[in-house]
């Protein structure tokens, strides 16, 4: 099968960064799929892996943790799904990734993909929706009424973003305050439906006391966070919420201590890697998106879409990405 991988651990620009190559193809365990590929997303966790992690000795590691496809077969044990059924899902860090014809899924993290987008559409979603849901409703603990609370999320434009203050405002109707750098950041998130947009280059407490916002409920900083973790602070109201999902260098936890702000960090994987005995709730989560997709209640992220699945569109999604200039979603479609 064709998919694209590479060996060595590398920064952008390195020869044979990211090459096209052959792989046998896979075969499913008890309670996996086989799905055939027919879009992806590009996603961060991509040019970290390949930044940091080699391939093992004499093999190649194939990157994508983002697709729609068809099952073509199942494992032993499969429940949940059926040959000729389309999927989406987010994979599993500890295996291959979906930057290939074929790929093995669990099927307690991969659910039907809504109906009512393209394949292209619907690959921008998975990673996201599932990062998103698990902040908001798994660690932050929202309901499905914060009408009279305040959401601040920080680096709002990006992919996790761009779901995240959908989902909030769809099934919490909370008020949701974004933040942005640039003008078409700002109206990439208005018509998303964020209530108000700050610039996150100036305090935050001004612009919310113009807005007549006295503190927020809840924080979601989803890049930069040791930048800005004072201003977080000063943000959130006494016994606030923080959570996030980047990886600050310096971060003084005792800042949260004299307001008793409690925090929460979001790591969509950790239900997969560790195999937790609720794995199957990310089923559970993309089959309610997309749900909410078809309800015209959500819309997909895509912002740029790259092309066919090969080496030499994945690296240029991957400069994108690495410019922090990118907004929404990158997609692939078909090889």
């Amino acid at each position: 099968m064709k998919a694209i991988g590479y060996q060595q651990a590398h920064a952008l620009g390195a020869e044979n960064s990211l090459t096209d190559i052959e792989l046998p193809m896979p075969s499913p365990a008890a309670r996996d799929i086989l799905v055939q590929v027919s879009a992806i997303s590009v996603n961060p966790v991509d040019t970290k892996i390949r930044t940091n992690v080699s391939a093992d000795a004499g093999g190649y590691k194939v990157l994508g943790w983002d697709a729609v496809g068809t099952v073509t077969a199942v494992g032993s044990e499969v429940s949940l799904f059926k040959v000729g059924d389309r999927v989406w899902y987010a994979g599993d860090l500890t295996r291959p990734g979906s930057n290939a014809e074929y790929q093995l899924v669990d099927e307690r993290i991969a659910a039907l993909a809504p109906t009512s987008l393209s394949d292209a559409e619907a690959a921008a979603l998975p990673l996201t929706t599932l990062t998103a849901w698990e902040l908001l409703y798994d660690r932050l603990a929202l309901t499905d009424d914060e009408s009279a609370k305040t959401l601040l999320v920080v680096g709002a434009a990006g992919g996790v973003g761009s779901i995240l203050v959908q989902l909030a405002k769809r099934i919490s109707n909370i008020t949701v305050v974004a933040t942005a750098g640039r003008e078409a950041s700002k109206q990439w998130l208005l018509e998303l439906g964020v209530d108000h947009v700050i610039d996150h280059h100036q305090d935050f407490i001004p612009q919310l006391q113009a807005l007549g916002i006295d503190g927020v409920h809840y924080v979601a900083s989803l890049n930069n966070t040791d930048e800005h973790i004072q201003r977080i602070v000063d943000a959130l109201r006494p016994q606030g919420k923080l959570a996030l999902i980047d990886d600050p260098q310096v971060f003084d936890i005792k800042l949260l201590k004299r307001k008793s702000l409690s925090l929460h960090w979001e790591f969509m994987y950790t239900r997969s890697m560790f195999g937790t005995e609720d794995m199957q709730r990310q089923h559970e989560i993309l089959a309610a998106t997309a749900k909410l997709v078809d309800d015209g209640q959500i819309r997909t992220t895509v912002a740029e879409q790259f092309g066919s699945i090969n080496a030499a569109n994945i690296l240029k999604a991957h400069q994108l990405l690495e410019s922090h200039q990118a907004r929404g979603k990158i997609v692939l479609n078909g090889f």
